[in-house]
């Protein structure tokens, strides 16, 4: 069970990251879906709700997604859905419910670094920037890497519209639990990407631009996934076991980079 000692609702982002360093067991709380199930004590409850986070912008040339916006509004959303080819909708339609979605933010999933995190998955695999209060803008793929234990204060989430396509598949037992692996694979200006969650480890990024530079072929796509599959370290849980996950890689990974590659629908 989690306890909460103090609970501050900060007016400004500054007043908020002054919270957050100020004591290691502050902690910066949004939907709480996730965070409550942890356990521990938190001496001071930093809600970020007050702070316009919750909003969503398509500019010319980006997404901006503010970290407080929930999943079930980028589910929704008709440009981000136009742009990533209905990956989006794969990635987020069977997480937990409608219910669920409504209250998750994008802000706590991608600071969360979860292993399961289909939400992760996906942004990895597109040209996705992070905005740090403090730090600034940096690629989700940096960011993904520091230690869990950072204090910096996550504001936005800017996915860039380079062109290309995106795909997205990933294994349940049964809708709405947790998956037993995530895949997305991603052909954006010239660079092909395929990112593997659920391992159950974080989402891994694999860059197979130099790979792939004869072009996504069939036969190309075959060779990648088998390699793909020795080249990502799996694990075993009660969902599935390492040797189930590895085979599991190759099979998601030839579907959605065959998809990228126009030559298949990812089923």
């Amino acid at each position: 069970m989690m306890t909460i000692q103090n609970y501050v609702r900060p007016q400004t982002l500054e007043q908020a990251y002054e919270l957050l360093s100020k004591n290691r067991r502050n902690r910066a709380v949004a939907g709480m879906l996730w965070l409550r199930l942890t356990g521990g004590s938190i001496q001071t409850a930093v809600d970020l709700c007050d702070l316009g986070l919750d909003t969503m912008e398509e500019t010319d040339d980006a997404f901006v997604i503010g970290a407080m916006t929930p999943l079930r509004k980028l589910e929704l959303a008709p440009g981000f859905a136009a742009y990533t080819g209905g990956a989006a909708a794969r990635a987020l339609g069977d997480i937990v419910g409608v219910q669920f979605r409504n209250l998750a933010t994008v802000g706590g999933s991608v600071f969360g670094r979860f292993g399961f995190s289909d939400v992760l998955t996906l942004l990895l695999a597109l040209d996705t920037e992070v905005e740090l209060y403090g730090a600034g803008r940096m690629p989700l793929a940096e960011f993904a890497e520091l230690p869990q234990t950072t204090r910096d204060l996550l504001v936005r989430i800017y996915v860039k519209k380079t062109p290309g396509n995106v795909a997205y598949r990933a294994v349940r037992i049964a809708r709405t639990d947790f998956p037993v692996l995530t895949c997305a694979a991603s052909r954006l200006d010239g660079k092909v990407r395929l990112c593997v969650g659920a391992r159950p480890g974080k989402a891994m990024v694999l860059d197979l631009t130099e790979a792939a530079a004869g072009g996504l072929t069939p036969d190309t796509v075959k060779s990648l996934a088998e390699e793909a599959a020795k080249q990502i370290l799996t694990g075993s849980n009660s969902r599935g076991s390492a040797a189930y996950r590895s085979h599991l890689v190759r099979v998601l990974a030839e579907r959605t980079l065959s998809q990228v590659g126009g030559f298949g629908n990812g089923d």
